[in-house]
């Protein structure tokens, strides 16, 4: 058998910031702007940091005490709660994987009609970005089935072009802070907005959304050289992402105010550059947000496919699913989540639907599969399991555990009725492939009351959604 390509730790670093970075910063000025002020905005980056590091070191403990557990997404919500409760946990983080991938469709295609308004527009799919769009999901297909540690290491050259204009961005608005302009607007005032926790809780699906995919060492710990690798690569990636992310939102409000920087087009830091150094700045932005966006894509697809080959080797997806080509790469679930992305590519298309509306739902997807990891690690520290063999750290791990819990029922709290909504009409009609693998386990669909009620719920507010979409 051909030996699988391994990553080392400086791949699995940019893969993850790859993944983590990709377009969510491009518009983090407005974003936040219309929904917080500065201290509003502030302090939900810090309670996102905790957050986001609590479910790191989640990661982190789970990967060193079962390292036996590969795809951690699926494979510690399986081990804790069973197979059901597994699949959802892969299906959901497949599904918020290739919805971020369509929501950097319109995200790249905005920054090309700065180039070419005559071929494309604003907020809005035309054929020809369709066409492209098109193009861009089945050339990814061919450069992934060419090889995971191929295209990863392409991904490090991908990354390290795009954050020149990351780094050109910050310098320029550092250059233009005015402290004054950033005080006045520093507690909200005359913006409007309501009580300080409602502006948080408003922007923290925004926070989130950028770090979708910090997790991402962890879907491919498999495929790490050395164990210890992932939980580095994941910490790094975390605390730089976190610092560019403060950056770009706060700087912004130190050259102009709320209200402005609300009223930005999509990519705002683009525009913002435009106002302060000309077109050109605004050209260098939108070069490096295609750049980025082109990276981001590609290293969701491999993660994605790489959720449902390995789930498909824990027997939590159809067999077909684990089928590798000569280059070692997940054929099938490459083909099954680049055909998902063209379908919704379509239906974005069709819909107009814009790029909050996507990323929303990407994000709300993944939650379950956070709440599950967290819920997974408070219960190895409960129970004591692989404690006795490795006893240090069992109290530091519980309240890490707990806290990453807590959040991420916050984060589902935050995401409203409405999002849930939606999010369910996507994890219902997954219990047609949890049933074909139960059948080729030679098992009973449902194991226990609590996989029937689960199911149930999301089939009512499955239900639910349609009819209020109707």
């Amino acid at each position: 058998m051909k030996k699988l390509s391994k990553l080392s730790l400086l791949p699995l670093v940019f893969l993850i910031l790859g993944s983590v970075v990709g377009s969510g910063f491009s518009d983090l000025p407005a974003n936040m702007a219309k929904r917080a002020g500065s201290l509003g905005i502030l302090l939900a980056w810090l309670i996102t940091g905790v957050g986001i590091l609590a479910l790191v070191l989640v990661y982190r403990s789970l990967s060193l005490r079962k390292p036996d557990l590969n795809n951690g997404i699926a494979s510690y919500a399986k081990a804790g709660f069973g197979d059901y409760i597994g699949f959802n946990s892969a299906w959901g983080y497949w599904i918020s994987a290739v919805c971020a991938n369509v929501s950097y469709f319109v995200i790249i295609f905005n920054a090309l009609s700065y180039f070419f308004p005559e071929l494309f527009e604003r907020d809005h799919l035309t054929i020809g970005a369709f066409i492209g769009g098109t193009a861009i999901i089945w050339f990814i297909q061919y450069l992934v089935c060419k090889g995971i540690k191929k295209a990863a290491m392409l991904n490090v050259v991908v990354q390290i072009a795009k954050f020149l204009p990351i780094l050109l961005f910050l310098i320029i608005l550092i250059a233009v802070f005015n402290m004054d302009k950033f005080s006045f607007d520093f507690f909200s005032r005359d913006t409007g907005f309501t009580n300080l926790g409602t502006q948080i809780k408003s922007v923290m699906l925004v926070t989130v959304w950028v770090f979708i995919g910090i997790e991402g060492a962890i879907v491919l710990s498999e495929r790490a050289k050395v164990r210890k690798d992932i939980g580095r690569a994941t910490i790094i990636a975390m605390f730089s992402a976190l610092l560019i992310y403060m950056l770009i939102s706060l700087l912004t409000f130190g050259y102009m105010s709320q209200q402005e920087a609300a009223e930005l087009g999509t990519p705002s830091i683009a525009y913002i550059l435009e106002q302060i150094v000309g077109i050109w700045g605004a050209a260098v932005v939108n070069i490096g947000l295609i750049v980025s966006v082109l990276g981001a894509m590609l290293g969701w697809t491999i993660l994605a496919s790489e959720v449902i080959y390995v789930s498909a080797k824990q027997k939590l997806m159809p067999k077909i699913f684990a089928k590798e080509n000569r280059h070692n790469a997940p054929v099938n679930g490459l083909l099954l989540t680049n055909a998902l992305a063209q379908i919704l590519l379509l239906i974005a298309f069709l819909s107009a639907a814009v790029y909050e509306t996507i990323f929303f739902i990407a994000t709300t997807a993944i939650l379950l599969p956070y709440l599950l990891s967290g819920m997974y690690g408070m219960k190895l520290t409960i129970t004591g399991e692989t404690y006795h063999k490795k006893p240090k750290g069992r109290k530091k791990d519980l309240f890490v555990a707990a806290l990453c819990t807590i959040y991420a029922s916050w984060l589902i709290y935050a995401a409203g009725v409405e999002n849930l909504l939606v999010v369910s009409i996507l994890y219902a009609p997954g219990i047609l492939l949890y049933a074909k693998v139960q059948r080729e386990n030679s098992k009973k669909i449902f194991n226990n009351r609590y996989d029937i009620a689960i199911f149930a719920l999301f089939t009512v507010m499955a239900v639910i959604a349609v009819i209020m979409m109707l």
